[in-house]
């Protein structure tokens, strides 16, 4: 008697992920998040960030925005520590060498009472000239409970490749 067919992804993230093993094009979504008063208070406190956009009300209801918004930097560090959370990027922790870049845009606000998810794809991978690991590219895209589109980003990791793909 056979068993049910093996899913490669979900077999994936009960071990440790590899350059090798990325799992390319597929869209894993991070639980909602809202984003606080505290969080755009304490960002502001942490990276003295005081602009009146993000803490003056009065001020901020005069602007096009008409009321204050949350820091771009804020969503894009939210948005990274929702991502770290998920299994897949999990699993991929022991490979995990670093981040060498990335960049973002921030085409509609966030607002304070905005829950965010986030869509983390890993769109492409390219093996380093040592052979020893590699460069993995991902998208992070953060949208507010309308749907709403509220950060677009592109990061490039360093990913080690498992000792058996390995030919020195």
């Amino acid at each position: 008697m056979n068993g049910p067919a093996s899913d490669p992804v979900a077999d994936a993230l009960c071990r440790a992920i590899y350059f090798d093993d990325i799992p390319l094009q597929q869209v894993f979504t991070t639980p909602g998040r809202t984003i606080t008063e505290a969080d755009v208070v304490g960002f502001a406190g942490i990276s003295g960030d005081f602009n009146p956009l993000h803490v003056d009300e009065h001020f901020a209801r005069s602007t096009p925005f008409g009321g204050r918004i949350a820091h771009g930097l804020l969503v894009l560090s939210i948005a990274s520590g929702m991502t770290t959370r998920l299994p897949v990027f999990a699993a991929l922790q022991p490979a995990l060498l670093g981040m060498t870049s990335v960049t973002c845009s921030w085409p509609a606000p966030t607002r304070i009472g905005d829950t965010l998810t986030i869509d983390l794809v890993f769109t492409e991978a390219t093996v380093t000239r040592s052979g020893t690991k590699g460069l993995v590219t991902e998208q992070r895209v953060a949208r507010n409970q309308d749907g709403v589109v509220v950060l677009e980003s592109t990061w490039s990791l360093l990913v080690a490749r498992h000792a058996r793909n390995v030919t020195v």
